[in-house]
């Protein structure tokens, strides 16, 4: 399978998982359902944010056009995100989660820090179409780091 059909095979997926998010939010999400959605959001920025890790660590050769899609798919994902919360999606409500209770007590919180990943994601999405690999590792660990700070503080172990 090439990349393009890749894609559009993952934007086909990604927008028949809004539609069916959409419908279901609009009944009110089940607890379980909100934290499938909020893992498949957080599997797909972590399938989209290693290869560019590897390439700024310098384990793999650093590919600008690949770095540009992957950090596109990491901004569209991480303005997805926040939806996976709705109230009562919680450890409360369901036992497998690693979300932390904190989420939903400190919302006003829990919401700067995804907005603060949101924007660092869309500055990575800008800089990669550019190609500069200095620029673009720069931006990766700004957007890393706003990543590590919501795990350390909403994230369970």
């Amino acid at each position: 399978m090439n990349r393009k059909s890749l894609g559009i095979r993952l934007t086909g997926a990604l927008l028949g998982a809004s539609l069916l998010t959409m419908a279901a939010h609009a009944a009110g999400p089940k607890p379980e359902d909100a934290m499938e959605y909020r893992q498949s959001v957080f599997n797909i920025i972590g399938w989209n944010f290693k290869p560019m890790g590897a390439m700024v660590k310098g384990e793999v050769p650093f590919d600008a056009a690949a770095v540009a899609r992957h950090a596109q798919y990491v901004d569209l994902m991480s303005k997805a995100a926040l939806e996976g919360f709705p109230k009562g999606s919680g450890p409360d409500a369901v036992e497998d989660t690693d979300a932390k209770a904190d989420i939903w007590t400190n919302w006003g919180k829990f919401e700067t820090a995804m907005k603060n990943f949101q924007q660092e994601s869309a500055k990575l999405a800008e800089v990669a179409k550019g190609g500069d690999e200095a620029v673009i590792k720069a931006q990766f660990g700004k957007t890393a780091e706003t990543c590590k700070a919501c795990h350390k503080e909403f994230r369970k172990d």
